[in-house]
C-alpha cells in the first residue's frame, strides 16, 4: 500500500473537451449498432469504443447535430488504439520495476487484447508475481486503453487485473480503506483516481457492496468531476444495484458530461452484463418520452436503447414503447 503515496493523480483521469458531442447526427449508422453480448462481438465496437475511450481519457469525438466536431468512426477507432495517455510529473512509477516482468506483462496483454484466450490464462497465473514489478509505461497504458475499449468482456476483465497490478494495488480490504479515505477527503486529483480504482477493485470481487456505497455517496457532490468519476466507478463496478443510481444520474445530474457518461456506462462501456443493461430498457424508454429532458439526453437514451436491444427504431418514443410492450412478456 505504500505505492499510494507515490501515485497521485492517475494520468488517465483527464477530462476531455469533447463531452456532449455524442448524439444524433453521428455517422455511426443505425445498422451498425447491435447489442453487446456477454462474450462481445464486432457489432458493439463503435459506440463501445467511444464510451470506453472517453472513460480512459482518450480524446475522441463523434458528430453532433451542430456539425461543429466531425470525425469518421474509423478515425475514432484509430484514436482509441493509438492514443497514449497524457503523462504528468505526478505519474506513477513503481520502484523496483523488473524489465523482464514488464516485457512479459506487455506481451501477454497485447496477445489478450487480440483475443488470445491462452494469454488471458497466463496473465491470471502471473498477476501476483507482477504486482510491484510492473508499471504503466507508455506501451502498457496504450494496451490498457485498447483492452478497456475491447468489445470482449473477458478482455476488459483481464485488462483491469493488469491495470491494478501495474498500479501495485493489492486486492484486499486495506486497499479499500485507503481508497475510501482518498475518495472522501483527498484533493480532486486523488478523489477521482480513488473513485475509478474503487470501481475496478469492486468489479474484481473486493468488497463490492462497500464499494457501491462509497461510489453512490459521491453522486451528489458539488464537484462535477467527482460525480463524473463516481458514475464511471459504478459502471466499472458492474453490479446490478449500480444500474439504478447510474440511471438516476443520467436523468437528474445538472452536468451534460455526467449524463453522457452515465448513458455510455449503461449502453456499452464499463462492466455491466448484457442482462443488466437490458434491465435499464424500460427506464430508458421513459426518458425518451420525458419532455422535461433536453435533446442531448433524449439522444443518449436512443443510442443506449439501440445498443442494448439491437433494435433500430430511431428517435421515436412511441415506436420504442410499442416495441417494448410487444416484447416484454
Amino acid at each position: 500500500m505504500k505505492v499510494f503515496s507515490q501515485i497521485g493523480a492517475d494520468p488517465r483521469l483527464k477530462p476531455t473537451p469533447d463531452y456532449g458531442t455524442l448524439g444524433p447526427g453521428s455517422d455511426l449508422k443505425a445498422a451498425d449498432r447491435k447489442p453487446i453480448e456477454p462474450g462481445g462481438g464486432p457489432s458493439a465496437r463503435a459506440y463501445a469504443t467511444v464510451c470506453a475511450g472517453i472513460a480512459a481519457g482518450v480524446l475522441v469525438a463523434a458528430v453532433s447535430r451542430s456539425g461543429i466536431v466531425q470525425k469518421s468512426w474509423q478515425q475514432v477507432l484509430q484514436a482509441s488504439s493509438q492514443q497514449k495517455y497524457s503523462r504528468t510529473t505526478s505519474r506513477s512509477r513503481n520502484r523496483g520495476v523488473d524489465s523482464s516482468s514488464q516485457s512479459e506483462a506487455e506481451t501477454l496483454l497485447q496477445r489478450a487484447v487480440s483475443r488470445d484466450a491462452a494469454a488471458r490464462d497466463e496473465i491470471a497465473g502471473h498477476l501476483d508475481q507482477w504486482r510491484g514489478k510492473i508499471e504503466l509505461s507508455d506501451r502498457m497504458t496504450g494496451l490498457v486503453t485498447a483492452g478497456l475499449n475491447s468489445d470482449d468482456m473477458e478482455v476488459r476483465a483481464t485488462t483491469i487485473e493488469v491495470d491494478l497490478a501495474a498500479l501495485n494495488i493489492t486486492k484486499d480490504a486495506a486497499s479499500i480503506d485507503d481508497l475510501e479515505r482518498r475518495a472522501l477527503t483527498g484533493p480532486q486529483s486523488q478523489r477521482i483516481w480513488a473513485l475509478w480504482t474503487l470501481g475496478l477493485l469492486g468489479n474484481r470481487g473486493v468488497e463490492p457492496d462497500r464499494v457501491f456505497r462509497i461510489l453512490q455517496s459521491q453522486l451528489n457532490d458539488s464537484n462535477v468531476e467527482v460525480r463524473h468519476w463516481a458514475v464511471e466507478g459504478l459502471g466499472y463496478l458492474g453490479t446490478s444495484d449500480a444500474i439504478e443510481p447510474v440511471l438516476k444520474a443520467m436523468h437528474d445530474d445538472p452536468s451534460p458530461t455526467v449524463r453522457e457518461r452515465a448513458a455510455c456506462s449503461l449502453a456499452q462501456s464499463g462492466m455491466f452484463t448484457h442482462e443488466q443493461r437490458q434491465s435499464a430498457v424500460p427506464t430508458l424508454i421513459s426518458y425518451a418520452e420525458d419532455s422535461s429532458l433536453d435533446a442531448p439526453t433524449h439522444a443518449w437514451s436512443y443510442h443506449a436503447l439501440s445498443d442494448i436491444t439491437g433494435q433500430q427504431l430511431g428517435s421515436d418514443p412511441v415506436a420504442w414503447r410499442k416495441w417494448y410492450e410487444a416484447n416484454s412478456h
